[in-house]
């Protein structure tokens, strides 16, 4: 995928030398791809020339992209951050993850192509997320097209962890309530709490967890973070919390400080 993406970039440079970037479609307007559509949102303050990271998010249940676009948890901390918001809209709301054999993989495929053709992008520097059902479908997406993507950033929704993962991403970042009762928690055998991300630790040939201690942004949620650096390729980062189903405060915002070598803040 990334190479079609530096050909996108490669072919719109004229435009570029032509003054800022423009698109007919952000914001609560979508960008219509066929018969279905994503929604985009540009950072404060661009210059509408200079490339920009991507964070392609996948909506949860019942939602749609301008959700994403409007949401203070996920577009709050890309709007802050140069970084570009991407909320491809799901079929009746939702996403299908639960095999291989899906529709809506290729469709976020030809979402990040066309994103790269209205806009500059930084095809070295795109980040999946998603949150609960988008969540999953994130981890779906990177697991059969992730090889060019920097990072997988989910929160509260994961595939099967016995799942053979064709592909893959540099690196993995996962939060999720132990309190979940929504997209349960998943407590692996021998009641071992690092079971949400065992699918990529496995894939990564990783060795040795490395507890970080605790962190927040806010008062009455304290998140737990453990890491995995001593793998044959990538890293995995999980970060736990006492909660239920919800995007914490701050948690998209704190992984792209990291990604893109900012000190953390919030919002």
């Amino acid at each position: 995928m990334i190479y079609r993406l530096l050909f996108l970039l490669m072919i719109a440079t004229p435009a570029l030398a032509m003054g800022p970037w423009k698109s007919d479609c952000h914001g609560d307007t979508a960008c219509e791809i066929g018969d279905r559509s994503y929604h985009v949102l540009e950072p404060e303050g661009w210059d509408g020339e200079t490339p920009l990271p991507v964070l392609l998010h996948f909506h949860g249940w019942a939602r749609q992209g301008d959700v994403v676009v409007n949401h203070e948890r996920i577009a709050g901390a890309t709007k802050l951050r140069n970084v570009l918001l991407v909320a491809p809209n799901g079929l009746g709301k939702s996403w299908n993850f639960w095999t291989a054999d899906t529709a809506d993989v290729p469709f976020a495929d030809r979402v990040l192509q066309d994103v790269a053709k209205r806009y500059p992008i930084d095809p070295e520097r795109i980040y999946v997320s998603g949150y609960s059902y988008g969540g999953a479908m994130a981890w779906r997406f990177v697991c059969q097209s992730g090889n060019d993507i920097a990072a997988l950033l989910a929160v509260a929704g994961s595939i099967r962890q016995t799942e053979d993962c064709p592909e893959a991403p540099r690196e993995v970042r996962h939060v999720h309530g132990l309190d979940d009762t929504v997209m349960d928690f998943p407590i692996g055998p021998d009641g071992d709490a690092t079971y949400p991300v065992a699918l990529w630790k496995t894939k990564f040939n990783c060795n040795g967890a490395t507890p970080r201690g605790d962190w927040s942004v806010k008062p009455f949620l304290t998140l737990s973070r453990v890491e995995w650096t001593d793998c044959a390729q990538g890293q995995v980062v999980l970060d736990t919390h006492p909660g239920g189903h919800f995007i914490p405060h701050g948690w998209i915002g704190r992984q792209l400080d990291e990604l893109l070598g900012r000190t953390p803040t919030y919002p």
